[in-house]
């Protein structure tokens, strides 16, 4: 008789997506210098499988890579990073392969008054 594996539950595959995720991001970081190629594919790998599991990449990993073209960013190689005070405090992403802007608002700290 034959004992037929069983199928992983949904959490344990979103674990697996994940760590894969930020392994692939982490390569991508290690290897954008010497290869720009290379870590783009790791970076297309990574939001792929996060599409294919139904994982959201983590903020911090999802700001690395242009929402308008995919490409991997890399500030002051491939992206222009500025600081804007216009209506909302924001952090300015121009990506400089497709000259889109992306925006990350942020809120200021108040000073306290002190009496």
């Amino acid at each position: 008789m034959v004992r037929l594996k069983k199928k992983p539950s949904a959490e344990e595959v979103r674990g697996i997506a994940a760590s894969r995720i930020r392994t692939l991001m982490m390569l991508a970081e290690k290897v954008f210098l010497e290869d720009r190629n290379l870590a783009q594919r790791y970076a297309d790998l990574a939001k792929a499988i996060g599409a294919k599991s139904k994982v959201r990449l983590p903020r911090a990993l999802r700001r690395r890579i242009c929402r308008y073209c995919g490409a991997y960013l890399w500030p002051g190689v491939n992206c222009r990073v500025r600081l804007r005070v216009n209506r909302e405090p924001h952090i300015a992403l121009t990506c400089l392969s497709c000259k889109r802007q992306m925006r990350i608002y942020y809120k200021r700290s108040r000073k306290r008054q002190t009496e």
